[in-house]
């Protein structure tokens, strides 16, 4: 066994599983998928800590996209329910972990991501890892992907001030969406369902992370 797999092991046996993770499709999934190529080299040494992993892809345009903390993410997925049949649309998808382990859960995955250098790259490892029901668009993350919906689960991957109307609309009935809601200072994951017209809200547990481009606070200014 190699020392990133041993790595690999160590962050699902020690991180993961200890965390209310009670789905067991997550850590299997976690265990399957190397983490280390969705990052750049000099990072790869750090792609099995606890914390978000700063994503430095030639050409982004942004220096606040990460991947989430293993142990978040996974809490994250373990609160959206994902089913085997399910289409989901991975909201900030980055260079292509999250859908990559999300491919393994569910049925489809359409992995959104508004930065064109990491939209290329997450194609080119995503390809590399054979995640053949896994499609990547670019495009504008609060506009969800209206083409391709309504979907049973949505993840947002990082934090937002709120949920846009316009992607609670892209749930079917029973569909789930979760997220990191944020003021800045504290945050609190949450999972939102349909059913029919109405949608339910619900905490999870408190999480931070860096606000999702098009997902901040609006500063207003008080003269």
């Amino acid at each position: 066994m190699s020392d990133l797999s041993l790595q690999r092991q160590n962050m699902v046996e020690s991180q993961v599983r200890p965390s209310d993770v009670t789905d067991r499709r997550i850590p299997r999934a976690m265990n399957a998928v190397p983490r280390e190529v969705f990052v750049s080299a000099p990072r790869r040494s750090l792609a099995y800590l606890d914390i978000d992993l700063p994503l430095d892809v030639p050409g982004s345009a942004s220096s606040s996209r990460v991947l989430l903390a293993p142990r978040t993410f996974a809490k994250l997925l373990q609160l959206a329910s994902i089913e085997p049949t399910d289409v989901v649309l991975d909201i900030g998808c980055g260079t292509g972990y999250s859908s990559a382990i999300l491919g393994r859960l569910a049925q489809t995955v359409v992995a959104l991501e508004s930065e064109a250098a990491l939209a290329q790259e997450a194609t080119r490892v995503l390809q590399s890892l054979g995640a053949d029901n896994v499609a990547v668009v670019h495009g504008n993350l609060p506009a969800g992907y209206p083409a391709e919906g309504p979907f049973d689960a949505i993840v947002i991957e990082g934090a937002v001030a709120a949920v846009p109307d316009a992607l609670l609309g892209q749930l079917k009935d029973g569909g789930r969406l979760v997220a990191i809601v944020s003021d800045g200072r504290t945050g609190r994951a949450a999972v939102w369902q349909r059913s029919g017209s109405a949608v339910s809200e619900r905490d999870g547990f408190d999480a931070a992370a860096p606000f999702l481009p098009g997902f901040a606070p609006v500063r207003r200014f008080v003269f």
